[in-house]
């Protein structure tokens, strides 16, 4: 019987730790990147409280796993990364950690910027942008300005992101322009439904990291997902370093990627016919 993701993904952590000392970087097959790595931070609040603080303190320590995981893709060649920064259902929190996460938003995204230009990176963002403070859009609409000419790697921050919003805004659009006889019920397609998400510039996610322990994609890129290697890490959102990128990408690439084939059919040599 073949072992689930997380079994493997717990063997193969197992595997790699006695390596602990030796750079996985050295190991990365540099021809073999994901082109698009997508990451559910996680752990803030617990790595916090393990320290006797307040959750905020986790948040905080969050911003430099996010600037190290940033350069990290940019430096390997990793061309989009998409962080799960706050989701919808993230308002339901308490009031003042919401205000404070807001606010750490608005002073990050002016504290990073010069990362954002001296590595080359164009800021997105994705999810319902309208809801964040006023202060926020109009920070994050100057720095997506500012960066729209970089060219090295895109960085989309999933802000009021849900993903089954996602896909019903989606699905609510196309059937306006099936009323509206903009397309025909035979043009209804996955392809179609793929340029409606706010996705559609970017290709699918090929590696999911999810820390902190918890094994769920928690509304997060539902549609996009569906081949996507998911790799999850006992570690807290804040005490993941560019190891530990290195570590994910390192156990990526040594998955048989088989998109419902055979490992035969995959591994068939091509012929001339």
């Amino acid at each position: 019987m073949s072992k689930s993701i997380i079994e493997r993904t717990a063997q193969n952590e197992i595997t790699l730790s006695t390596t602990e000392n030796i750079s996985f970087k050295e190991k990365i097959d540099i021809a073999n990147l994901p082109q698009h790595v997508a990451i559910i931070m996680d752990g803030n609040g617990r790595w916090a409280k393990a320290q006797g603080k307040h959750r905020i303190f986790g948040h905080k320590n969050g911003v430099k796993a996010v600037r190290e995981v940033t350069e990290g893709c940019a430096e390997l060649g990793v061309k989009y990364l998409t962080l799960y920064a706050f989701s919808t259902e993230n308002w339901n929190r308490p009031k003042m950690e919401v205000s404070a996460l807001m606010e750490l938003l608005f002073l990050t995204i002016g504290k990073e910027i010069k990362t954002l230009q001296k590595n080359n990176i164009r800021l997105n963002v994705i999810g319902h942008i309208h809801t964040l403070p006023e202060s926020n859009r109009k920070a994050l609409t100057e720095v997506m300005e500012a960066t729209k000419n970089n060219t090295r790697m895109v960085l989309t921050l999933a802000l009021s992101y849900g993903s089954r919003e996602e896909i019903s805004e989606a699905t609510r659009q196309i059937a306006i322009d099936y009323k509206d006889g903009k397309i025909t019920l035979d043009e209804i397609n996955q392809h179609l439904i793929s340029t409606q998400l706010y996705t559609k510039d970017m290709p699918d996610p090929e590696l999911m990291i999810r820390t902190s322990g918890e094994h769920r994609i928690s509304n997060f890129l539902l549609w996009q997902v569906a081949y996507t290697e998911l790799y999850f890490t006992e570690k807290f959102w804040p005490e993941f370093e560019k190891n530990d990128l290195y570590k994910a990408i390192l156990d990526f690439q040594q998955r048989e990627r088989r998109f419902g084939m055979t490992s035969e059919q995959i591994n068939q040599p091509l012929t001339n016919n």
